[in-house]
């Protein structure tokens, strides 16, 4: 895909940001296990990131998503990946579907302050029993007069501690799985929702990640997004922004870890040469350099697919696999070649390596997106 000079502008303004305003703060929040979230999106939302392809009506940019694409890439300059991930299910995850099927007067109370940065969202889809399997959540939603009452609760939820709003995926009636749901805000504030626990993990510190717990929940219908029963749909068409993105950001942090690795190795001296002159280092990066280059080449058909109206869950799904196995073998990769310093805790490339794990299992495990790409061939069992 072309990019123009307005596309490289917006990119040297998150880079930009992000050198003076996150990375000085990264090694503190990620030991914090989280980041405040509020201020960081704040100072966002004053730049006009949050909102780059939502309607202009809410403050948003009105663009294709082509720019939304270049800040994923971009978030690649932060020195984590938790914080570009919080920012992700905020633009791209916790949103689309607010923007594009929510009433105006939905979209005027949730989704203008969001692109203010004014509100933080997280995404209620994930369960404790339901990960990527999401037609066989138990939350329902049962209508009470012009309510609905929500009870169950959600695993998994970035942002979850912090948020103001969940994009919370519910039952809303009987009958078939792909059929029964509906995408409902809940603000957090609600009486009976409440957080169950912090999650600790293995990366992604500085990105806090909550178990919610929603009893008797009451909310008004008019929270409902779009059409009772079309939820699982619209939850979908959120994964398939999710995937692109998190395949674009996937690629920008194995970059990163390229990057960081030819430094390292440049100056580090073993046998009375640089690491990097043994040419067993040197080829292998070249060949992680180019899995690199494969993955961001179909990641960005994808993307022009999107600005192009056309399904792209095809390709956002063969990127997305890809992204997870890229991100972990260029880390893993790349931190053999640090040695001993690989292995602590806090340099660069083991951070990178923590964090990117979570992208073959997040948005979709691998193994889902290899069913759903056998759908698309044909060779899935019951297609036989």
């Amino acid at each position: 895909m072309q990019l123009t000079p307005e596309h490289e502008a917006l990119r040297a303004t998150v880079k930009r940001y992000i050198a003076e305003k996150v990375n000085p703060f990264v090694d503190q929040w990620e030991a914090d296990e989280i980041f405040p979230a509020h201020q960081v999106f704040k100072q966002m939302g004053d730049l006009g990131l949050l909102g780059l392809n939502k309607p202009e009506e809410n403050g948003g940019a009105g663009l294709d998503y082509s720019y939304a694409a270049v800040l994923a890439e971009a978030l690649g300059d932060m020195n984590c990946g938790g914080i570009p991930m919080a920012i992700g299910v905020q633009t791209d995850m916790a949103t689309p579907a607010l923007a594009k099927r929510g009433s105006a007067q939905l979209r005027a109370e949730f989704l203008t302050p969001a692109i203010a940065g004014d509100m933080v969202a997280c995404l209620g889809v994930s369960e404790v029993g339901s990960g990527s399997d999401v037609a066989s959540i138990k939350t329902r939603a049962r209508k009470d007069g012009g309510d609905y009452v929500i009870n169950g609760g959600k695993m998994w939820t970035t942002n979850g501690t912090q948020a103001d709003f969940c994009c919370v995926l519910a039952n809303t009636s009987e009958g078939a799985n792909h059929k029964n749901k509906s995408l409902i805000i809940v603000p957090m504030a609600t009486k009976g929702v409440s957080v169950a626990r912090k999650l600790k993990k293995v990366g992604m510190d500085s990105s806090d990640t909550a178990q919610l717990h929603f009893d008797d929940v009451r909310v008004p219908q008019r929270y409902r997004i779009g059409e009772e029963g079309m939820g699982f749909i619209y939850q979908m068409e959120q994964f398939q922004l999710e995937r692109l993105w998190g395949a674009i950001n996937s690629s920008a942090m194995a970059q990163r870890a390229i990057d960081v690795t030819l430094d390292y190795t440049r100056e580090r001296q073993a046998f009375g040469k640089s690491i990097l002159d043994n040419q067993w280092v040197h080829y292998k990066l070249a060949e992680l350099q180019t899995e690199v280059e494969c993955l961001r080449s179909i990641a960005w058909r994808g993307v022009e697919m999107v600005c192009h109206g056309e399904d792209a869950t095809k390709l956002a799904t063969m990127a997305k696999l890809k992204a997870g196995r890229v991100l972990r073998e260029t880390t893993d990769g790349c931190l053999q070649f640090w040695g001993g310093m690989g292995y602590v805790m806090d340099s660069p490339i083991s951070r990178f390596w923590r964090d990117g794990r979570l992208t073959s299992i997040g948005g979709g495990a691998d193994e889902v997106m290899l069913q759903i790409l056998c759908k698309f061939m044909g060779t899935f069992p019951m297609q036989r």
